[in-house]
């Protein structure tokens, strides 16, 4: 009840009018049954621009840390996060990591839409990074379709550590739905992991028109903490 609340009255109908969001390739998100929308990430409003379009109900795999905040705060931060349909997960790796797919595992093979963003975490300069390959393992285990969205504008309108964003216009591209079924039974070899991912970073980056570059957006972010890459789009050109 909260999320289509929140999607209809609360939030949706405020970015609908200030941003005015387009669409593209709606259709090719099937009306039943379980599937992922793998999603590039440049911005913190991502989830909620694309739920807007999404006509069944999603859940994105979101960290932990927007459920454990302490005070005022952290309760209408956790309610808030589940209230438009985010799970929490957490990323520190090994176990977690095991977690975090078995969580995502539920939400599929219920039937449901599952949203996530391959990087991991949002690019820290609008470029596109190496998907992680958990989305892989997830479709290949739950035998559903990835279906590559790409957004558009979301980056120049609120980069990370901006809160006030930009008004100006944001936009999506759902590309058609890739079937991997071919690979059934490999959800544990890690190169044929690597070349499912790949191939959904591949579409995302043909859709959205980013830069691509082979390395993990958290690397990229820690070397531009570290001043290593004071222009980061150029250095790594």
């Amino acid at each position: 009840m909260m999320y289509w609340l929140f999607k209809h009255f609360v939030i949706g109908p405020w970015l609908k009018v200030l941003f005015r969001p387009w669409v593209e390739g709606q259709d090719n998100i099937p009306q039943s049954g379980g599937v992922i929308l793998a999603s590039n990430h440049l911005s913190f409003s991502d989830s909620f621009y694309l739920a807007l379009y999404v006509k069944r109900p999603m859940a994105y795999l979101a960290k932990s840390d927007y459920f454990t905040g302490k005070g005022l705060k952290g309760y209408f931060t956790k309610l808030f996060m589940s209230s438009v349909g985010q799970v929490p997960i957490d990323r520190s790796g090994g176990r977690a990591s095991e977690a975090a797919i078995n969580t995502a595992l539920k939400v599929l093979n219920g039937g449901n839409v599952l949203g996530i963003y391959p990087e991991g975490t949002r690019s820290p300069n609008g470029i596109l990074y190496r998907g992680k390959t958990g989305l892989a393992r997830m479709a290949l285990e739950a035998r559903v379709p990835i279906i590559p969205v790409a957004m558009i504008n979301t980056y120049e309108i609120q980069p990370p550590g901006k809160l006030r964003p930009r008004l100006m216009r944001v936009g999506m591209r759902i590309g058609k739905p890739l079937d991997f079924s071919r690979y059934e039974g490999l959800e544990d070899d890690r190169f044929v992991l690597r070349s499912v991912t790949d191939e959904v970073m591949y579409e995302l980056m043909s859709l959205s028109g980013q830069e691509y570059v082979d390395m993990y957006a958290t690397r990229a972010k820690e070397l531009i903490a570290n001043g290593e890459l004071a222009d980061a789009k150029s250095s790594l050109r």
